[in-house]
């Protein structure tokens, strides 16, 4: 059976009424036997924005979600199971995201669908993918071949993680932000402008619907007055007991660092463990920031 791309807008999209009506996540479900596009579940990103006070209009940040799946296989035209690694880019100003057990579920019907060719694997992969997201992803398929020249890398800069500091706040508390050389009611213009680049392994939060934990890296790049080290670590530890999706987490530490630290410049990128064999890393930046490289950390 050969699959065609089709217009990724021309399509309506399945819209959730109650907000996460019908999700697959959290639930007990039978694995498809043949491809499925139905089974891709989106979710607004605009419940979530709202509650950190972003509102309609233009976006206070630039970025993308990376996704690694690492459970892609599909057939040949003579029926033998071909296997690749699947990296796609969401655009951070897609109205939608993907859920992520939707997505497992929806490569997986993959697994007994024949195709004539790997292009048309992409082209349906960015048809349907697109659709649901309402922005156009990108896809790339790692063949065997390149999997020797996939890299892993750990962050680089400085290690927030060897302070040692006591933490005691376990939901996002972002009045532990804080600069240096100042007291937490004034900024001082005299403080000097500075460029950092920041990494914590200790970023932690639940699935808003199961509660399991979602383990992660973090990096941090940003110019502009000195940002407290044992303040900011201490804040995203307060990330370990919070309910929510990886993007969600992300766009919440862009929103309290700049609002708290007014820097002129931030990056962050957030590598998250592997679930299900995928793998989510999202980047939020200040417009014109360079887009992280592609690697992965061994913990993914």
């Amino acid at each position: 059976m050969n699959h065609f791309a089709q217009d990724p807008f021309s399509q309506p999209v399945p819209t959730m009424q109650p907000p996460m009506a019908g999700i697959a996540l959290g639930q007990s479900v039978s694995y498809p036997c043949g491809y499925d596009a139905s089974l891709l579940f989106p979710i607004p990103r605009m419940q979530a924005r709202f509650d950190i006070g972003i509102t309609e209009g233009a976006l206070p940040f630039a970025g993308l979600d990376r996704w690694n799946a690492y459970e892609m296989s599909w057939l040949n035209h003579k029926g033998l199971p071909q296997v690749a690694l699947l990296r796609i880019t969401v655009p951070c100003v897609s109205p939608n995201i993907i859920e992520s057990k939707s997505f497992k579920l929806y490569l997986n019907s993959f697994n007994q669908t024949q195709f004539a060719c790997e292009q048309d694997v992409v082209a349906l992969l960015v048809s349907d993918l697109s659709l649901v997201a309402q922005a156009r992803v990108d896809v790339e398929l790692i063949a065997p071949s390149a999997f020797a020249m996939e890299r892993i890398e750990e962050f680089a800069g400085i290690d927030l993680d060897q302070q040692d500091i006591a933490a005691s706040h376990y939901s996002p508390a972002p009045a532990l932000l804080k600069l240096r050389n100042t007291s937490d009611t004034e900024l001082s213009a005299a403080d000097p402008v500075i460029t950092e680049s920041l990494y914590s392994r200790l970023l932690k939060s639940n699935c808003p619907v199961t509660q399991q934990p979602d383990w992660a890296c973090v990096q941090i790049d940003y110019s502009g007055r000195a940002i407290d080290h044992a303040g900011l670590l201490q804040y995203i530890v307060s990330f370990r007991m919070h309910s929510g999706f990886h993007e969600n987490c992300v766009e919440r530490m862009y929103m309290d660092i700049m609002r708290q630290c007014q820097p002129q410049s931030l990056s962050i990128y957030a590598r998250y463990t592997r679930r299900g064999g995928l793998d989510i890393n999202p980047w939020r930046a200040t417009p014109g920031m360079p887009v992280p490289l592609v690697a992965r950390s061994a913990r993914q």
